[in-house]
């Protein structure tokens, strides 16, 4: 609903809250599952109407980079889309709805929460709760305090304006790679970084790849560009990397050697989109350190706290 751990979480609590206040006033008139989803629900809305504004990736935000484009400032003005840790919520193990149009993993690959940001936040509920939580309808127009009608309409304009969907998930295509192909993947991604492998990481990304890294608006695409960007502005750290998952997709966690402090700090998390055995999307994290400020209170992804939730140390010896 709200495309950020630290949103999401703080919205938890709200619920929690609301729901112990208004435990004495529940009758029993919906399951209590309903009942707490209703909370959830209308809190999440809260908190996006308070916000005003969708969150976003570079790809969304504005044009493609230049030639020779320097990535620039980060961008705190604008609310960026967070990484999501699979072991958070459920989502790495909880048991499959057959009734859901999408799996709990689909559900948080990046493409589908950006399409789902574009909704407005009623339709954003209906379709999280109609097509991956398998509400009925009734529950969902009980859990809206709206009508069945309404609903399947809602459902019907949210199924129609959630689109670039790729056609095949990133659960589809890590399945069909296979655990010993993924493993290897990361590793040659990582150990081309490192040692500054152009030939080897450009071989990895498909034609049109694209490389973000939020909140740096700027964003590259194409071997070319992605190679001029590499070579200035990547190669010449150095590197270490570490293999996670986030939004059910595969990621790398990036360690920059920090002279200072004698060791390789928490720089950026690399969600990788794969297109077969290629990758299309980087989309790179970065941490507080990486962009050398505190950020702000629009993006707090910080090193130690936000790796620590991938299961990723703050920071590597040498």
């Amino acid at each position: 609903m709200l495309a950020s751990v630290d949103d999401a979480e703080d919205a938890v609590q709200d619920a929690l809250v609301r729901a112990w206040r208004g435990l004495p006033r529940f009758e029993n008139r919906s399951s209590v599952r309903t009942w707490l989803f209703a909370i959830a629900t209308n809190t999440a809305l809260d908190t996006a109407r308070r916000r005003a504004r969708r969150r976003e990736l570079p790809l969304e935000h504005g044009p493609v980079a230049g030639p020779g484009e320097l990535p620039g400032a980060p961008l705190f003005e604008t609310l960026w889309l967070e990484p999501y840790p699979d072991v958070l919520g459920g989502v790495a193990d909880g048991p499959a709805l057959p009734e859901a149009s999408y799996e709990r993993r689909e559900s948080i690959e990046l493409a589908f929460v950006v399409a789902l940001q574009r909704l407005s936040g009623r339709q954003r509920a209906v379709l999280i709760l109609r097509d991956v939580l398998a509400f009925s309808a009734g529950e969902v127009a009980a859990i809206l305090d709206t009508s069945v009608p309404a609903v399947n309409s809602a459902l019907q304009r949210a199924r129609a304006s959630a689109t670039g969907l790729p056609d095949r998930s990133q659960q589809a295509t890590l399945s069909a790679l296979g655990d010993e192909r993924i493993s290897y993947l990361a590793q040659r991604y990582g150990q081309a970084i490192e040692t500054g492998d152009m030939e080897m990481l450009l071989s990895m990304l498909t034609e049109d790849a694209t490389w973000s890294m939020p909140p740096l608006p700027a964003w590259y695409r194409g071997r070319a560009a992605i190679a001029e960007f590499l070579r200035r502005d990547v190669f010449p750290e150095r590197w270490r990397h570490r293999t996670t998952r986030a939004n059910g997709q595969l990621a790398v966690g990036g360690y920059v050697y920090d002279a200072e402090r004698r060791c390789y700090v928490a720089t950026a998390l690399d969600v990788l989109t794969l297109d077969g055995d290629r990758i299309a999307h980087v989309t790179g994290f970065l941490t507080s350190e990486g962009f050398g400020t505190s950020g702000s209170e629009n993006y707090r992804f910080s090193g130690a706290e936000g790796f620590g939730r991938f299961g990723l140390p703050g920071e590597l010896p040498v």
